[in-house]
């Protein structure tokens, strides 16, 4: 069974706590017969929807094919976390790419993040964007990392959003005795994903892009998209398929790969929050396979970790994430679960995302690895800009592309699973 439908049902939306509280997009219809665009884009996700919204509001005749529903893979069912730069720290940027390649690749990320509030100031999308995203070291060795990290950007990078923090501050933001410092970043923030997803294609639609929803592309060629039962004619095409690429196009899948992430959702804590998270703050820890959390606006934990490599979710997932969770909360035991979902995101061997041009009118980003809020909504941008004639940004993104995976055919994924694994073990035994 194709990954589009080893988890979901056709078109049906998770049952998560985002979906139970957002109000949904009316049904758009099916692609039928033959449709004509100026640019036709694959997927309805942040990537996709952004990059449709710019193009529309620059006058573009844009069509937009979901083989689901808007926001219904990643987009829809992260962890709502907007963090600062990029996947790779600073330090790791300038070491490959050098300083000035690497401080304009901070400022991409400063200009995402301000992307996203200012489209939901815009389009009045009740996403609820809130600031701040505490990071937890479990280890002394990373609060020292994190501590001159800190000072690096503050004094490099003239970022002052950040302040680090000891022992007892990290305990007094996020209730749990099991960190040793961290740092908190009032800069970064977090939103209502689904929500935000559903706005950004609600705002598509009143510029005029046509959206086409269960209609799976099939094949794409230079100029032409065809799904099962029609097909879009477009000078530009834009793949924004992430997790969820397939075999659509061998270049993009030999360089990014999908994997399953996992988040649960409490009961409504009430008074008992403030035992969780002392402010509306997000929280990150510093594990490999990392956690993630933070309280919904009627006072749950959401809570996010756990990682599988196969098509398949597990059959518990709400077992699986309430182990880590409890690591860290173990107060939280008698608290009962609501809600418990999966999601297929994309990672690439650097981490780094991947831009690239697999045609001369095929444009493609992907490839986020776990920092797509931002990133993925600014590459909608990047990418309408570059299709108006202003390829910079989307250029600047390019250099980045992340090597392939290793392996060839049925030995890639048993070898990504094997290497994850091993990371995974060492947060389990502290190395």
């Amino acid at each position: 069974m194709k990954l589009l439908y080893a988890n979901d049902q056709r078109g049906t939306y998770p049952p998560s706590w985002y979906t139970a509280s957002a109000t949904p997009l009316a049904p758009q219809p099916e692609l039928r017969g033959q449709e004509r665009a100026d640019v036709c884009i694959v997927g309805g996700g942040f990537t996709g929807l952004s990059t449709a919204l710019h193009l529309a509001q620059a006058g573009v005749d844009v069509a937009l094919i979901e083989a689901h529903r808007v926001g219904f893979g990643a987009s829809g069912r992260n962890g709502g976390q907007v963090g600062s730069g990029q996947r790779q720290d600073q330090d790791v940027l300038e070491k490959r790419f050098g300083l000035e390649d690497a401080r304009k690749f901070w400022q991409v990320a400063e200009d995402a993040k301000a992307l996203v509030k200012s489209l939901i100031a815009t389009h009045a999308i009740e996403a609820r964007w809130r600031d701040g995203i505490a990071h937890a070291d479990w280890r002394s060795k990373e609060v020292r990392d994190t501590h001159a990290y800190v000072d690096k950007l503050r004094r490099d990078y003239g970022y002052d959003h950040i302040e680090p923090m000891d022992g007892d501050g990290i305990r007094a933001l996020i209730g749990s005795d099991r960190f040793l410092g961290g740092a908190m970043d009032w800069g970064a923030g977090h939103i209502h994903p689904l929500r935000f997803a559903f706005g950004l294609a609600l705002a598509a639609l009143r510029a005029g892009v046509r959206i086409f929803e269960g209609s799976e592309v099939h094949h794409i060629s230079q100029g032409l998209v065809r799904t099962g039962k029609g097909q879009v004619n477009a000078e530009h095409i834009v793949m924004a398929c992430n997790g969820y690429h397939g075999g659509l196009n061998r270049q993009i899948a030999a360089r990014v790969m999908p994997i399953n992430n996992y988040i649960i959702a409490t009961e409504p804590l009430g008074a008992r929050a403030q035992e969780v998270l002392t402010q509306d703050i997000a929280a990150a820890d510093s594990k490999f396979v990392v956690n993630y959390w933070r309280l919904s606006e009627d006072r749950r934990l959401l809570f996010g970790g756990a990682e599988s490599y196969g098509d398949r979710f597990p059959k518990d997932i709400a077992g699986l994430v309430r182990k880590p969770m409890l690591q860290i909360y173990p107060h939280l035991r008698d608290v009962k679960i609501d809600y418990a979902w999966g999601g297929t995101l994309a990672i690439t061997p650097t981490r780094m995302p991947d831009f690239s041009r697999p045609g001369a009118t095929l444009w493609s980003a992907s490839g986020y690895s776990g920092h797509g809020v931002a990133l993925a909504t600014f590459a909608g941008k990047l990418m309408a800009e570059a299709i108006k004639g202003d390829a910079a940004g989307f250029d600047l993104m390019g250099k980045m592309q992340p090597p392939s995976f290793p392996g060839l055919g049925l030995l890639r994924s048993p070898l990504l699973s094997l290497a994850m694994r091993w990371y995974a073990l060492r947060d389990r035994i502290g190395v």
